[in-house]
């Protein structure tokens, strides 16, 4: 039949449409970028309608295609959920990591080594102000990010206090400090925008440190996502952008640890509370032994954390499931 649609593509689609980058949806999904293309094309024949806009440097969704996009995920769901029933298999997890490379990665990687026979599926979503939405939902199981505050029907731990870093272009007066002390940052417009870690939260966290140090930060672009991106952002404005000490390197730049203050980011694992599933323990005792192993819950004494995380009290590493 004309309408008929196969999975396959509507699966291939929303790589392309969460990721917004081709080379990164081809990677996901294990398959070749020239396919990748060929189906999405396929699907917008299908359609009728174009759902993605390329050019060289982006890929932006048009309206059709942020509708195809909800109501994919919504398909996608009821058919792997329906499938699992059927052959009577364990549900798989499906994970926030936020970006490639990040401390939530990192997780995630020890969770898999834990837990071998649990089918883990990463997503990479804009933060935990955007996944929360999807976890109460059911169309996601655990994400990471800052803390969403008391919230019925989620459970959080604390995961990592993870400094904060600058990421310099080569050739930048920056680049050749050991760190970069906060206050260096007066005058050079520094992105906080740039990079997957970019999120609503982080952004929340670094207006409040930049501010008492009368640094302006560069906020008139929208946020960029992926390394390639961040790597011509680098070369664009050739001025500093603050990121995290986990940031995958960037051609071009070197990371410099930020100083006086040593500032740290606070990372919280977050789940849905009826959540009750191997791959979920898995993920708790990779927390505790990475936080255990390398201190991530141990900043420097006088490290600067952002409001409302610097005034709570200090949460147990240990938190049972």
């Amino acid at each position: 039949m004309p309408d008929d649609v196969e999975i396959r593509l509507l699966r291939h689609y929303v790589a392309v449409a969460e990721e917004l980058h081709f080379s990164r949806a081809a990677q996901r999904l294990f398959v070749a970028q020239q396919a990748l293309s060929r189906d999405v094309r396929r699907l917008e024949d299908r359609v009728g309608r174009r759902l993605l806009e390329r050019t060289t440097r982006k890929v932006t969704l048009t309206a059709e295609g942020r509708l195809l996009l909800t109501r994919a995920r919504e398909i996608l769901g009821l058919f792997d959920a329906t499938m699992i029933e059927l052959r009577g298999q364990p549900r798989s997890l499906t994970v926030d990591v936020v970006g490639s490379g990040l401390t939530p990665a990192l997780v995630l990687a020890a969770a898999r080594g834990r837990a071998p026979g649990v089918e883990f599926f990463a997503r990479f979503h804009s933060g935990a102000e955007a996944a929360v939405p999807l976890l109460l939902d059911g169309r996601l199981d655990v994400t990471f990010g800052r803390s969403p505050g008391l919230l019925d029907g989620v459970r959080q731990c604390p995961v990592r206090h993870e400094r904060i870093a600058v990421l310099v272009p080569e050739r930048h007066p920056l680049a050749e400090l050991p760190a970069v002390p906060l206050e260096s940052l007066r005058g050079t417009n520094p992105c906080i925008r740039a990079g997957d870690h970019a999120t609503p939260g982080w952004e929340h966290a670094l207006l409040q440190l930049l501010a008492p140090f009368g640094v302006d930060p560069a906020l008139a672009h929208p946020h960029v996502r992926g390394g390639d991106e961040l790597a011509q952002h680098i070369r664009d404005r050739d001025a500093p952008i603050l990121t995290l000490t986990t940031q995958p390197d960037i051609p071009g730049a070197v990371l410099r640890p930020l100083v006086d203050p040593v500032a740290v980011f606070p990372w919280m694992m977050i789940w849905r509370s009826d959540g009750d599933h191997p791959g979920l323990r898995a993920l708790r005792e990779a927390v505790d032994e990475l936080a255990t192993a390398d201190d991530w819950l141990a900043p420097p004494g006088d490290a600067w954390l952002p409001e409302p995380e610097a005034s709570l009290p200090a949460q147990p590493l240990r938190n049972p499931l």
